[in-house]
């Protein structure tokens, strides 16, 4: 685990995680990070949470809550909290790359992080971006999952207006195919059904609110079907969530960051993570900013840090159960009929119906 920005409440959260011995039953926690910061934190908000102190990951001990030393014994690390600073930011880039160092050495399986600020990592650009370039392999996507919902994302961290430059079929395409390696091998989803949200309002009316829907999404779609995806829509988001369509589907991709984040957070406001898929490299993460108004109110919950904990578990789990029967495969001796019925019934009303230009789609069932 990383600490986060020193300034946030990602050290909070995970002495408190790790209050309840049970967790440890779970996992070997190695949590990077300052020992003096922690021990800061811990007085700070009268935690007694105990951890033994490392300096590499070889000398973890089951059964405790390692704190791992990342800085150097005459480093001083100056902690405002609530406060957005280089410095924090610059302690939790280098936790982050001994982080990744470690992780290329083997040293252990998963990766669950803290919260950050970009605004004090220069050139940061996320989590997820930041490791994918570190690894060098393999393409990421970041999920946001609960128990009621699984979110994808064509965009990430892009200003409105620079959205529909960004948006293209091959990208529409790409995610589309990592969204679904993901829902099958890290969340255990044999045949996942993924709806499509429309950029535009009321999917672009004909043209009218725009094009994007025409030209860009329902082509992806079309070529996702092919490479045997189920994948259906697009919907407008608007009436998607407020018909409560989203239970209908395994997976929903949105266009950008608020389409997508807005009703997850409404849906999911206290048990959402976020996951790292398409590396080699399981990462998990809470859902939730620095969150520095409360930064040292002792007000922090650890329950999104625990089901981040959960899910690493799961996902690492997962993807080995997935791969063992793979690597030597049966040769397929026929060949599946494809049922077109599927598509009749999740088809949206942005996609024409041949033959029956005034029919309406039927809801799909669950």
């Amino acid at each position: 685990m990383t600490c986060g920005d020193t300034n946030g409440i990602g050290y909070e959260m995970i002495l408190k995680a790790f209050d309840d011995s049970t967790m440890f039953e779970l996992c070997t926690p190695i949590l990077y990070g300052s020992p003096k910061v922690a021990t800061y934190h811990a007085n700070a908000l009268n935690l007694e949470t105990q951890f033994t102190t490392i300096n590499s990951a070889e000398e973890a001990v089951p059964g405790a809550l390692n704190l791992l030393n990342c800085f150097d014994e005459d480093e001083e690390i100056k902690v405002s909290l609530g406060t957005a600073t280089t410095e924090s930011g610059s302690a939790a880039l280098k936790v982050l790359e001994r982080c990744i160092e470690d992780y290329e050495k083997g040293l252990y399986d998963v990766l669950v992080t803290a919260p950050v600020n970009r605004s004090t990592i220069d050139g940061f650009n996320g989590h997820a971006n930041f490791i994918e370039r570190k690894l060098g392999k393999g393409k990421s996507i970041s999920l946001l999952i609960s128990e009621d919902i699984k979110m994808a994302f064509v965009t990430n961290n892009l200003a409105i207006k620079d959205i529909s430059e960004s948006i293209t079929k091959q990208k529409i395409v790409e995610k589309g195919k990592l969204f679904f390696e993901a829902l099958r091998r890290d969340l255990c989803i044999s045949s996942p059904r993924i709806a499509v949200l429309s950029l535009n309002p009321r999917c672009g009316e004909d043209g009218a609110l725009g094009t994007e829907e025409q030209e860009l999404i329902i082509p992806a779609i079309q070529e996702l079907e092919e490479c045997g995806i189920q994948a259906f829509g697009p919907y407008a988001a608007d009436t998607f969530f407020g018909n409560g369509d989203y239970y209908r589907f395994d997976g929903i991709m949105a266009m950008y960051h608020d389409q997508g984040m807005t009703p997850f957070k409404t849906i999911s406001p206290e048990d959402g993570i976020r996951l790292t898929s398409g590396l080699p490299i399981v990462r998990t993460a809470p859902a939730i900013g620095t969150k520095f108004e409360i930064a040292g109110r002792n007000q922090a919950s650890p329950e999104m840090l625990r089901h981040a904990i959960y899910a690493a578990i799961d996902v690492f789990r997962n993807r080995m159960n997935y791969d063992e029967p793979l690597a030597n495969p049966l040769p397929k001796l026929y060949h599946e009929k494809r049922d077109d019925s599927e598509k009749v019934r999740f088809r949206s009303p942005a996609v024409p119906q041949e033959g029956h230009p005034s029919n309406k789609p039927q809801a799909p069932k669950n």
